[in-house]
């Protein structure tokens, strides 16, 4: 083992991964369950304007990732955004942006638990959710690169289903290329709120910047591989779209409650649909894996600055992981899955991956005053901002009010150690 790979002390994590590595991880988490869900209810919103939502969400995604990219460079720490955030901006932007993310995502790993539980077994989608979690925490307690590698197994295997589903569409007699064309009557809202669901299905980026103490050569990884799998995630995603259009159409795709599955059948294929149904759940495990991977590692970073319990930021000896965190967010996540709504989940979680973001957008603000350095956070901040007021009103309501509970706990924390 290399001098750079080896952890300093106890409490850090081991340089594992490389660039491979954590492209793979962040497609594990963006080439999700969300391509499988997000399209219907985005087509209900935007209509014939899909495409275009894809497209803005893609741009505040780029914004967002540059910005990681920047940050991760300067700060190759676990923790993510929790650490930018605190570094550049003060300890209370920090404090919010890791709140938002742990909080967030941790309803967004009770979303993809329950997916799977949805498409293995839709009669006892709960108590498959619950053993989804406890399968994935153990891997990951087992090390991030068993992580890494069952996340690359897991990628393969839904790029190959995605793979099918577009070549089926797109060959069959039912596609017609005007049904994704973008029509006359699409509305500016509507197109918004598009782009902030289908934001949901970008948002594993973040992944790579989280596992920041984890890779090697930060400075040279994050900036390479951040860009590379939000690229190929957006190249995936407008094929898929654009296929699942042409066979379905706006209304059609938008009235689908499984979008992916119902598309080959429309295309004449339905002895793909079973394959299309077990590809969905093979994604959602993907993505519960990657977020249980990146909420434990925001938690230990909050648990070491003790805005989170000390306990937790232990790392175990011989795994060289977070091991009482991943615990911690599995035993959260299991209750969550056992007695939750997914619909309800995935809306609250998007309201907090957007306030996440827009902390590290203004953190990355901070690193360069050259006017074009800053255009980039600049137009990520105002477009996180849009796109998490933009999405039904229950999310926002429900989202504000996690935030404003964070910022109490704040309070409160100073308040204590002042006394």
């Amino acid at each position: 083992m290399s001098r750079s790979a080896a952890p300093s002390s106890a409490s850090e994590l081991r340089r594992t991964l490389g660039v491979t590595d954590a492209v793979v991880i962040g497609l594990g988490s963006m080439i999700g369950a969300g391509i499988f869900a997000a399209l219907g209810p985005a087509a209900r919103a935007a209509g014939s304007g899909l495409l275009l939502g894809l497209a803005v969400a893609a741009v505040v995604a780029y914004c967002n990732a540059t910005s990681s990219a920047r940050l991760a460079a300067r700060c190759p720490a676990s923790g993510g955004t929790y650490v930018y955030g605190r570094e550049r901006l003060g300890m209370f932007w920090g404090h919010l942006a890791g709140w938002a993310f742990v909080v967030g995502k941790t309803a967004s790993c009770a979303a993809m638990a329950l997916t799977v539980g949805a498409y293995v077994w839709p009669g006892q989608a709960h108590a498959v959710a619950v053993a989804a979690v406890v399968a994935l925490t153990a891997v990951n307690y087992g090390g991030v690169q068993k992580s890494a590698w069952l996340t690359r197994v897991i990628v393969a295997v839904v790029l190959a289903v995605l793979a099918a589903v577009v070549v089926v569409c797109l060959g069959s007699g039912a596609s017609a290329a005007d049904r994704a064309a973008v029509g006359g009557s699409v509305g500016a809202a509507g197109v918004l709120q598009s782009a902030g669901l289908l934001f949901f299905a970008f948002a594993g980026y973040a992944r790579i910047a989280t596992l920041g103490e984890e890779v090697r050569d930060p400075a040279r990884t994050i900036p390479r591989a951040i860009p590379l799998a939000l690229g190929i995630t957006l190249a995936v995603y407008v094929c898929v779209a654009v296929a699942a259009l042409s066979v379905l159409g706006p209304d059609g795709l938008g009235r689908a409650a499984a979008p992916l599955a119902d598309a080959v059948r429309a295309a004449g294929a339905p002895g793909l649909v079973p394959v299309v149904r077990a590809g969905a759940a093979v994604a959602a495990l993907g993505s519960l894996l990657a977020l249980v991977l990146g909420v434990s590692r925001t938690t230990l970073a909050m648990a070491r600055d003790r805005h989170l319990p000390a306990v937790l930021a232990a790392v175990h000896p011989r795994f060289q992981v977070p091991h009482r965190a991943e615990l911690a967010v599995g035993a959260v996540v299991a209750v969550l899955a056992a007695t939750v709504d997914v619909r309800g989940a995935i809306g609250f979680s998007s309201f907090g991956v957007l306030a996440y973001y827009a902390v590290a957008n203004a953190s990355a603000w901070t690193l360069d005053p050259a006017p074009a350095r800053r255009a980039v956070p600049a137009l990520g901040l105002v477009g996180c901002v849009t796109l998490a007021f933009a999405l039904p009103w229950i999310s926002v309501a429900v989202g504000s009010g996690v935030l404003a509970a964070g910022m109490a706990s704040y309070g409160v924390r100073r308040w204590w150690a002042a006394r």
